[in-house]
């Protein structure tokens, strides 16, 4: 099996906890370990791909990149920008800061459609030339 199917396999996965966990969100006993999992997995994940493939010295390569390589890069810097907010809001959540559940939502809503765009355009920037 090579490395891209082992990579997608656990996008895959990353992706359907992240819903779990979403879905999962009124239940803090459940939300919060699901999501603290997916983020830590996810960011596991882009270490791997970067210490295999070099991710980071090719996305740096950006004008002569496929187009669609830099916007799946884009996506996927984006989420992880998006990680550390919700990281910071959720603990501030956690210690009863309830003003800031909007943008922790807000945050969350939006990473959450970055990583489904960053898992959508993974099929096409691995896809063999």
């Amino acid at each position: 099996m090579s490395s891209a199917v082992v990579f997608q396999i656990q996008s895959i996965l990353i992706y359907s906890m992240m819903v779990f966990g979403i879905l999962k969100r009124k239940n803090r006993k459940i939300h919060v370990p699901t999501m603290t999992a997916v983020l830590i997995w996810d960011v596991i994940l882009i270490l791997q791909i970067e210490l295999s493939r070099g991710a980071v010295e090719k996305a740096s390569k950006a004008i002569v990149n496929p187009m669609l390589l830099n916007i799946h890069v884009s996506f996927a810097v984006l989420s992880v920008v998006f990680y550390i907010l919700l990281v910071i809001t959720g603990r501030k959540l956690l210690a009863g800061e309830n003003q800031i559940r909007g943008r922790h939502r807000l945050f969350g809503w939006t990473a959450f459609a970055l990583r489904t765009l960053t898992l959508i355009t993974s099929f096409f920037a691995v896809a063999p030339k």
